[in-house]
């Protein structure tokens, strides 16, 4: 019996001992458990610049990669703890590349979920309708977030207008292919759907056109109008007559910024649509969507002409008379805000000029029974 009493002594010693150690232990655990809450939810650093910092994460970064981007921008202050919370949570599969912009005093579970919902930052880029690539590559140019350079002009009608989602890091020239595969997908969308009033034969002809369109008039309402003036003309062998093709040529997309001089519209080019029957040799800007369907559908008129009416749009006429009203009214209106006295009557027009009985000008065919109205030409000056 006093055996069995001696050995219940170190048995109970050893249970104390185990409970003690496993309190002791608890306690740590615990102690640890309310060291990492309050670091997953306490306050980061505080940006470096600004109330911000933008960080980014390449494509491909693992756990560990990105953690040491993070320290290195000064957004968390421990890759370990940075790890460790990312494989508790789960969040270790989910982290998404991209670039960042952490709030000033992020918290980690802050800057972990920013990472696995992907509220990345977006960049856009917008080229106009109607901008010359001259001038797209001036946009990719001042796009600071964009690397690289662009050696060759693109051709001018390649670049389709549109708002491009753009990278921190991506390169100009892959912008700028993207412009032209999206010219290409929607002009041929656009091209298999055109209407046999057209009167351009080829998509790339199309494009010449719309573009002159689309630097004609910025009223949207307007595009299809003006489409249909451009298809009579061509129609009725007239020439254009487009003031943005002149400027083309004198330019080659860069904006003139003036008006033109009576010398640039009678100086040949071979973008001047006074002096060149039909369409000039390459689009003068990159047209959009509306103005090459309206190039490639357009309405049915009998307009001739068209002249600004001061309101922002353009007044359209049929006949020149009508025409030479129109233009009397635009003058006038031009006169009126420059502060001068109105011009004179102007001598009535010529009769001959609005029956349309005139023959064509040698070396313009015109498409069997297409009515010609000729285009007038510039009153000589009186000899001094």
């Amino acid at each position: 019996m006093a055996g069995g009493s001696v050995d219940r002594a170190p048995l109970s010693g050893r249970k104390t001992a185990l409970l003690a150690a496993s309190a002791t232990f608890s306690l740590f655990l615990i102690a640890a458990l309310v060291a990492a809450w309050s670091v997953f939810y306490a306050p980061g650093p505080s940006a470096r610049e600004g109330a911000s910092t933008i960080v980014a994460l390449p494509n491909g970064s693992g756990v560990s990669a990105i953690a040491a981007n993070l320290k290195a921008a000064g957004v968390i202050r421990s890759t370990d703890m940075f790890k460790a919370a990312a494989t508790l949570t789960g969040a270790d599969r989910k982290l998404r590349a991209g670039e960042y912009e952490v709030p000033t005093g992020a918290s980690l579970r802050t800057v972990l979920i920013l990472l696995v919902e992907g509220r990345v930052v977006r960049h856009y880029l917008t080229l106009p309708e109607g901008w010359s690539a001259a001038q797209a590559l001036d946009i990719l140019s001042r796009e600071t977030i964009l690397t690289g350079e662009v050696e060759t002009l693109p051709a001018e009608g390649t670049l389709w207008p549109d708002t491009y989602e753009i990278s921190r890091g991506e390169t100009r020239a892959s912008v700028l292919a993207r412009m032209v595969r999206a010219r290409d997908e929607n002009l041929a969308r656009l091209w298999a759907s055109r209407s046999l009033a057209t009167v351009v034969r080829t998509p790339e002809e199309a494009v010449i056109l719309a573009s002159i369109v689309e630097k004609e008039t910025g009223v949207a309402s307007e595009r299809p109008r003006v489409a249909a003036v451009f298809t009579n003309r061509l129609r009725a062998g007239m020439r254009l007559q487009s003031d943005p093709t002149i400027e083309y040529g004198i330019t080659r997309g860069v904006p003139l910024r003036r008006g033109l001089r009576r010398s640039e519209l009678d100086r040949p080019n071979p973008w001047n649509t006074y002096q060149i029957d039909g369409l000039p040799p390459t689009p003068v800007s990159n047209p959009g969507r509306d103005a090459v369907a309206a190039v490639l559908n357009p309405p049915t008129t009998d307009e001739l002409f068209f002249v600004a009416d001061g309101s922002g749009g353009h007044a359209f006429a049929r006949t020149y008379p009508e025409h030479q009203a129109n233009v009397a009214r635009w003058r006038a209106i031009e006169r009126r805000k420059a502060g001068l006295p109105p011009e004179p009557t102007p001598p009535a027009a010529d009769p001959a000029m609005a029956a349309g009985t005139e023959a064509p000008r040698a070396g313009v065919t015109v498409p069997p029974g297409a009515r010609v109205i000729p285009v007038p030409q510039a009153t000589p000056a009186p000899a001094r």
